[in-house]
């Protein structure tokens, strides 16, 4: 679906909050066909974009990853 999204668990590089609202917005770009909304959208396509990366970074932060090795 968001081939431009890249993956964000990476132990050695954990994500930035800029990685996670970008991917957060493009996950909105995709699933609402907006790349900008109108006025009368912003708000919830703001809402969105916000909920969306909290969501996100307290699953990249409470992922159990295993080792590799």
């Amino acid at each position: 679906m968001c081939r431009s999204i890249k993956t964000l668990r990476d132990a050695d590089h954990p994500a930035t909050d800029e990685d996670i609202e970008a991917a957060a917005l493009q996950f909105v770009r995709k699933i609402s066909g907006y790349r900008k909304p109108s006025r009368a959208n912003a708000d919830e396509f703001a809402a969105a974009v916000g909920d969306i990366s909290a969501v996100s970074r307290r699953l990249l932060n409470n992922l159990v990853v295993r080792s590799r090795s």
